[in-house]
């Protein structure tokens, strides 16, 4: 027999009953994917997760966003972003975190704690709110759209929230490119050390990657060794993020949510991937399917978020959250530069 759900959201009464009511919702996400990769590959700075975003914002605020779509895009914006985030696991290994040397790891470990900390703290003290403050921390500190996503599963925040969040990834990112490069010779960077500035300083891969090209590959090698170090701290502050939620809504009398964890057994499935990358069992063939099918998943979370979107409810907190990401940029930065420079 068939069961029926019934799901509140945003004040819209959405049925969901059985596999078949998601074929619409993951066809048309399907469709999202296949469009963001081709702009992707016109533009390869531009993230396919941004694009994927902007389509299923574009989608929900059109007349083609029909609640025929609803379950399959929820769908996607739910399990299918776990299993992305599981896979990831698949990308880092010790001996990357290895080939850092200590007093790099350091600097690290300390920017995205530290900004992590300020960003979630200077959001809140500004009126951004708690929920949009923790998200914004999560993808500037450690590897934007991603654990924006996945933080938001842990926070359990509006759509609205998400968009916005990674909206600011998109565009304080976009600044990096351009920005950093310009700054690097009046500092008086060498290729490396400027490579682990743009890897510890900037939101996405593909932003990191943008931001070292003009330095040449060791600059590239450098950044992109730092950013993956950096999405190893994804399981650590979400699990920690969790803890502490939980904390405070028993400190509160709140009730947990329905089958809330204490750790999010997607992040428990993160580490669990890592591990395995770091023991050397799996077969180079199987992590490059792995990193493409976890970029397919991504962007698929990505895209049904999006759909949750409406172009009102961002509106009023733009400037503020405007603020909030450049502050937060620039803390990065000036952190993960001056830790650089007190290392090499």
């Amino acid at each position: 027999m068939i069961q029926e759900e019934v799901l509140i959201d945003s004040g819209e009464r959405t049925v969901r009953t059985g596999p078949v009511r998601v074929v619409p919702g993951l066809a048309v996400t399907a469709l999202a994917i296949a469009v963001a990769a081709a702009v992707n590959r016109l533009l390869p700075a531009v993230s396919a997760l941004i694009i994927a975003l902007a389509l299923g914002v574009l989608l929900a605020n059109s007349p083609w966003n029909r609640p025929a779509l609803h379950p399959g895009t929820r769908l996607a914006s739910r399990r299918l972003l776990r299993a992305g985030v599981v896979l990831l696991g698949l990308q880092l290994s010790i001996v990357d975190l290895a080939r850092l040397g200590g007093p790099v790891l350091v600097v690290v470990v300390a920017t995205v704690g530290a900004t992590f900390a300020f960003t979630w703290w200077a959001g809140v003290r500004m009126g951004v709110g708690e929920g949009q403050s923790l998200l914004v921390a999560a993808g500037f500190a450690v590897c934007g759209a991603s654990a924006v996503a996945a933080m938001d599963r842990v926070a359990d925040n509006d759509d609205e929230d998400v968009a916005a969040a990674v909206a600011l990834v998109t565009i304080f990112g976009t600044v990096c490119i351009v920005a950093l490069p310009l700054l690097r010779e009046p500092l008086g960077l060498a290729a490396v050390a400027y490579g682990q500035w743009v890897g510890v300083s900037v939101h996405e891969v593909a932003q990191v990657v943008a931001a070292a090209a003009p330095a040449g590959p060791a600059a590239g090698t450098a950044a992109l060794v730092v950013k993956l170090t950096r999405v190893a701290m994804l399981a650590p502050l979400v699990a920690g993020t969790s803890l502490l939620l939980r904390r405070r809504r028993r400190t509160h009398g709140a009730t947990a949510r329905r089958h809330e964890h204490v750790v999010p057994l997607f992040v428990i499935g993160f580490l669990a991937m890592a591990a395995l990358r770091s023991a050397g069992v799996v077969p180079t063939e199987v992590l490059n399917a792995a990193r493409l099918v976890s970029m397919l998943l991504l962007t698929a979370a990505l895209f049904g978020l999006g759909t949750g979107v409406k172009f009102g409810n961002l509106r009023a907190a733009a400037p503020i959250s405007l603020a909030l990401g450049a502050v937060s940029t620039t803390f990065a930065a000036v952190v993960g530069l001056v830790g650089i420079l007190l290392v090499t």
